[in-house]
């Protein structure tokens, strides 16, 4: 039996407000009602995401992950490191659906992720493939986008992005991340570590958080 969603909060952002903040069409609407209904099963015995955070899946989660891809729109090969619930990975999954040569490549250290990952891919037959490995050790040819919501602190984050975004990388690669409140100094710790060039943009689902678009990263000498 399905977890019984949680109630909304007052004045929450819902399913309407994001399809009409992303022009999500029916099929991309249903697919999330979906995947937000085996969210709610798997984490009444798995703790994927905080409980609160379900009563705002729609502006914390769906709309803070589908707001990645209006910055990428002609990407085909994504890869999300360290995947979690799958935000934003199997959100742009989602979005992605129907569109040839898609892969979303969703990386996750934890097999019981791995398993909810593999459960949603399935059911709702997205365009992506789950890995179960440390991000350092996976090898994407082609990758154009590499994303991450939540992981690490940006220097470990660029640490574990590294054989995807680093100096042997496609020309054409990037790296968009959301980050919260803090990120002038996670920034600041980064560029001990790296050198890289970043542009930083708004985040449209909460007034604290940006979103980084880094690329040209190199080990600081």
């Amino acid at each position: 039996m399905s977890a019984a969603p949680p109630p909304p909060e007052p004045g929450a952002f819902g399913a309407g407000e994001f399809a009409a903040a992303t022009g999500a069409d029916t099929r991309t609407m249903s697919d999330l009602e979906a995947y937000r209904a085996r969210l709610l099963t798997w984490n009444a015995r798995m703790n994927l995401v905080g409980p609160s955070a379900l009563a705002s899946f729609w502006q914390r989660h769906a709309y803070d992950s589908a707001q990645l891809l209006p910055l990428a729109p002609a990407a085909k090969i994504w890869a999300d490191v360290g995947a979690g619930a799958g935000f934003p990975g199997l959100v742009l999954a989602i979005q992605l659906k129907g569109v040839p040569g898609v892969t979303v490549h969703l990386i996750e250290s934890m097999a019981k992720r791995c398993l909810f990952l593999r459960d949603v891919v399935e059911a709702l037959d997205l365009p992506a493939e789950v890995h179960n490995a440390r991000a350092e050790s996976v090898r994407i040819p082609d990758v154009e986008v590499v994303t991450a919501r939540a992981c690490a602190p940006l220097a470990r984050l660029l640490g574990f992005s590294w054989p995807l975004l680093g100096d042997k990388a496609a020309a054409q690669t990037f790296g968009l991340f959301l980050k919260g409140e803090n990120v002038d100094q996670e920034l600041t710790e980064a560029r001990r570590v790296w050198d890289f060039h970043v542009e930083r943009q708004a985040s449209r689902s909460d007034p604290s958080g940006q979103i980084l678009r880094i690329e040209r990263l190199r080990r600081v000498q």
